[in-house]
């Protein structure tokens, strides 16, 4: 099983998560291999490998999944990484490029990137699971006007990962879509900032608290097992009903 951003955060629950449950972990990491390392300390060494990669270079991207691969197969492939840049619109146009460029490449591209070199697997293998992590900004937009190339990114991810369950479920090929609300991470941490703190965006919360990472990772290991088939194409939301659809 892959799970990119694995070092901290969602990512590193998840990794966790499938370690506790038997499952063989490749844990990509950015740049922080001590937050993997951490992640994955009570997995068995022979049942994880730690990847670094800076996944805004396609050729990095490329070599997570051939590193990984020729470890062990993957049967499981979770889109967690992505970066949360400020993009606001009355920036400069610099900022603004830049900004778009680093939320394309890294959290739709290089998703995009994996997934395709996963499907040919998948299919030879016959199957395996697809679990992208978007948010609620692709249903509901970015509560902060310099988030919307986040938002985009997310909505984006979302699209793709929709795609692939339509036309690979004959293939056996399960892919699911999870849209956490405010999750307890550094990058909600980062994004609360720009609302007055923590405590102004947990008192906007329907259970006055933000979601705990594990409550992500669980649901994860749970998809990755691959039992809820008719599932397959839907966006699970998870916001303590703080956003309803």
């Amino acid at each position: 099983m892959l799970v990119t951003g694995a070092s901290k955060g969602i990512g590193a629950e998840i990794a966790g998560g499938l370690g506790r449950e038997g499952a063989h972990v490749v844990a990509h990491y950015g740049h922080d291999r001590a937050g993997a390392e951490a992640a994955t300390a009570d997995i068995p060494d022979d049942r994880k490998l730690l990847i670094g990669a800076d996944l805004f270079d396609a050729s990095e991207t490329q070599r997570v999944w051939a590193e990984a691969t020729a470890w062990r197969p993957v049967d499981v492939l979770v889109l967690n990484a992505a970066v949360m840049e400020d993009t606001p619109f009355d920036g400069t146009l610099e900022e603004w490029h830049t900004g778009w460029e680093r939320a394309w490449r890294i959290n739709v591209q290089a998703p995009a990137d994996l997934t395709r070199a996963a499907l040919a697997h998948f299919v030879e293998r016959g199957g395996g699971v697809l679990i992208t992590i978007s948010s609620w900004v692709a249903q509901r937009g970015s509560g902060g006007r310099g988030l919307a190339a986040y938002a985009a990114s997310k909505a984006a991810v979302k699209a793709f990962t929709q795609t692939v369950a339509r036309h690979y479920g004959k293939q056996g090929v399960l892919a699911y879509v999870l849209a956490p609300g405010v999750v307890d991470t550094q990058l909600s941490q980062k994004a609360a900032a720009m609302f007055g703190g923590a405590d102004v965006v947990k008192a906007g919360l329907a259970m006055g608290e933000m979601v705990p990472p594990e409550e992500v990772a669980d649901l994860v290991v749970w998809l990755a097992g691959g039992q809820a088939r008719h599932l397959t194409g839907s966006t699970l939301d998870l916001n303590g009903a703080t956003y309803v659809r």
